[in-house]
């Protein structure tokens, strides 16, 4: 691909497909953009109803798959944005994102949010590269 081309990931098959206008991943200028990942699993079932940790390994088992379908890794990463309904699950959400992330440590933002789509407790999108 060239510097200035911009290409659309394909939806791996662990991967629920986009809902909305949108896609998963879009490559471009070397790098991977995942879009925001909440916690739906791949036949489309949402989990608004799961424990929070169930929703938070959710999410990021959708990143590290809108990755794969990119052609990227988690070890690839150089960003990642988490969207929070309550601050107060951060220590719990950073157990499970350690364990999930390994050794790859990307610069990182939480921000918390009155709420998110369909009442999910947490969101997350990332940056990674190709």
């Amino acid at each position: 691909m060239k510097p200035d081309e911009i290409s659309i990931a394909p939806v791996p098959a662990d991967l629920a497909k986009p809902r909305g206008h949108y896609s998963h991943a879009v490559c471009a200028g070397g790098f991977v953009f995942v879009a925001g990942q909440l916690p739906v699993e791949a036949d489309g079932r949402q989990l608004n109803e799961a424990p929070f940790e169930a929703q938070a390994r959710q999410v990021l088992a959708n990143v590290a798959a809108a990755l794969r379908g990119a052609g990227s890794c988690v070890d690839k990463l150089v960003q990642v944005r988490v969207y929070i309904t309550d601050i107060e699950l951060w220590p719990a959400f950073n157990t499970i994102y350690a364990q999930w992330a390994g050794d790859a440590r990307p610069a990182r933002a939480v921000v918390p949010v009155p709420q998110l789509h369909y009442g999910f407790k947490i969101e997350v999108e990332a940056t990674a590269l190709a």
